[in-house]
């Protein structure tokens, strides 16, 4: 019988203790790390859902309202997808999260405010 208190050996990543994940930790938080191969596959994503958001401001042109109140709500959106899908194409995710931060950075209280909304909204709806 043994006197070890702890008999059971940690013999995964963790057992080689801090030292092992510094080198990666310092990778994950330089300033312009990427992962390999996550850059493209995310542009091609962004240009895709581009895309799709111009595709769908033609359609809710084409067979949406265009007199009354509705038509200008539907024409507004309209503008709005497809602003947003030549965004997406030309910019990408990285453009677009480029610029959250920036809105983040310049006006600190309103984006932590949004935050606590969006939480206090997701928490709402998964409450059972």
């Amino acid at each position: 019988m043994s006197n070890d208190p702890f008999p059971i050996k940690n013999t995964g990543p963790a057992a080689a203790g801090p030292t092992r994940f510094a080198g990666l930790a310092g990778d994950v938080t330089r300033p312009g790390y990427r992962p390999a191969g996550a850059p493209r596959e995310a542009q091609g994503a962004a240009g895709t859902v581009g895309e799709q958001m111009t595709s769908l401001a033609g359609t809710i042109r084409e067979k949406g309202p265009h007199t009354g109140m509705i038509g200008s709500a539907a024409c507004g959106v309209a503008k709005t997808l497809e602003r947003g899908g030549r965004y997406l194409q030309r910019e990408g995710f990285r453009g677009l999260g480029e610029e959250m931060t920036n809105f983040i950075r310049h006006n600190p209280i309103p984006a932590l405010l949004a935050g606590f909304g969006v939480g206090y909204l997701i928490a709402r709806a998964t409450r059972s």
